[in-house]
């Protein structure tokens, strides 16, 4: 799996307004990537419908959630140190309920239970509809788990509630699992095989979230060029099918066309995306339609062949590089990111140099990269030795964000003196007299506040900027 989004693994505490007539308090944090965030919001709605508000507040809580992350290691340990704080508070608080979601969840299981004294429940990402019937199980005393994987869940039929966020741009999942196996990755074993959600009930989502006033979405999936509908199952059994079915079946961008021309004063977003299913069509529909924002997340993790090869990717260097100049010359104004594994089992300097050849001829406007962290279960934790040495993974990465850095710089003062066209989303982080948006390519801009406010699309100009933001001046709304 290509982490989505915000690789950052930080918790976020969701909360959403009050229904009247419920009186049990639900705490939910959030880590790793942004489907989870997205599941968190699918929980938070299947409880409010058990009589679960959510609160801010972790001492007030009946039941505390914590929706986890197993791509890395530190993700986990992370977990782990919230898992003390709530148990600090279940001591004053012993009717407190504590379970854990998730990819974490679903690679302990049942060992969970035994390892943290504390877990009252443990759900994996497809059972989330069964936590009403897992909690009556903790009320009588029992354990409750639930971590089997279906092979047709997409939660298509709930209708997410939109927690802690900004009224202004949201989430939408269009598949869940993924079969791409990559060495590297939990994911398959976490999230289960790929299968792709109605796309009437994609687009009902979007309507609704249209009619509430938000102006940006994001077609959410572990692979979201894969997308294939064709009447429900795995898209690995696509090529069982009847012939009708492959005939009507709705491919990854005929959905985008079809979000896109029915909101056209909407931003469109997806991601994450694979370079091995990114076909041109998807790209001719970025350029055709002005509210996809031309910006492509296109995780790479090496720029060397024969480490892409250990890992299970399905590409080459040469085949990425070729896929990238297709992106610039259909979508010559798009910015691209990158994700990046530094220090996979057998990397040599010539590979490690290939990857910093390969990021000077993409120059990515941004990137998330790491360090490799061996993962239990995967096919590289089995097969392959971790033997690059620790001093070594961190010097390459040093190299690797310090070259990043560098190209962040260049693709950010190219900017300047340009007026673009920005979503104002909340107020500034550093200056409470500015306001804090993006542009359609993904970099955030601070200006000024005047009469603005969030929500609104505004023509501001660069007048300044960092490796990271672009400073400017507002000039008008945007029409």
């Amino acid at each position: 799996m290509e982490k989505i989004i915000d690789e950052k693994t930080q918790g976020n505490t969701l909360t959403l307004e009050a229904r009247e007539g419920n009186s049990k308090k639900l705490y939910i944090e959030s880590y790793g990537c942004a489907m989870n965030f997205s599941d968190s919001e699918i929980v938070a709605s299947i409880l409010a419908d058990q009589g679960f508000n959510t609160t801010s507040l972790l001492e007030e809580a009946d039941l505390v959630l914590v929706n986890t992350c197993s791509i890395r290691d530190k993700a986990e340990q992370t977990v782990r140190k919230r898992l003390e704080k709530y148990n600090a508070v279940k001591r004053v608080n012993p009717k407190m309920k504590v379970g854990v979601l998730g990819c974490m969840a679903e690679r302990l299981k049942e060992k969970f239970l035994e390892e943290e004294k504390i877990v009252d429940l443990v759900v994996g990402p497809d059972a989330y509809k069964d936590i009403p019937n897992l909690l009556k199980e903790v009320e009588e005393g029992r354990d409750a788990v639930n971590v089997i994987l279906s092979k047709e869940e997409t939660y298509g039929d709930i209708s997410p509630v939109r927690l802690g966020g900004n009224g202004i741009t949201a989430y939408v999942s269009i598949t869940r699992g993924c079969d791409n196996m990559c060495t590297f990755c939990v994911v398959p074993f976490t999230r289960g095989r790929e299968r792709s959600r109605d796309p009437q009930s994609i687009l009902n989502e979007v309507n609704d979230l249209a009619e509430k006033g938000y102006k940006e979405i994001t077609l959410l999936g572990q692979n979201v060029d894969s997308y294939l509908w064709y009447g429900g199952g795995l898209k690995k059994d696509f090529k069982n099918a009847s012939e009708m079915q492959q005939a009507t079946a709705t491919d990854f961008a005929q959905l985008l066309a079809m979000v896109a021309a029915k909101h056209p004063k909407m931003r469109i977003r997806f991601s994450t995306s694979n370079p091995q299913d990114m076909g041109e069509d998807v790209l001719h529909i970025v350029a055709k339609h002005k509210n996809i924002c031309n910006h492509i997340h296109l995780p790479v993790q090496s720029g060397s062949t024969r480490i892409l090869k250990e890992m299970n990717r399905q590409h080459t260097r040469e085949e990425y590089m070729k896929l990238v100049d297709r992106i610039k010359e259909i979508i010559p104004e798009c910015s691209i990111s990158q994700d990046m594994i530094i220090g996979f089992p057998s990397e040599t300097e010539e590979d490690h140099e290939a990857t910093k050849s390969l990021m000077e001829y993409v120059k990515y406007s941004f990137g998330y990269m790491y360090k490799y962290s061996e993962r239990p279960g995967t096919m590289a934790a089995r097969k392959l030795e971790d033997d690059v040495p620790e001093e070594t993974k961190s010097r390459r990465l040093t190299e690797i964000v310090d070259l990043q850095q560098k190209h962040s710089a260049i693709r950010t003062r190219g900017f300047l003196g340009k007026t673009v066209t920005v979503l104002i989303e909340k107020e500034s982080k550093k200056n409470k007299d500015e306001w804090s948006g993006r542009t359609e390519h993904n970099n955030v801009v601070v200006f000024p506040k005047k009469n603005y406010k969030p929500g609104d699309f505004v023509n501001v100009k660069i007048t300044d900027c960092t490796t990271a933001t672009l400073i400017g001046e507002a000039v008008e709304l945007a029409l």
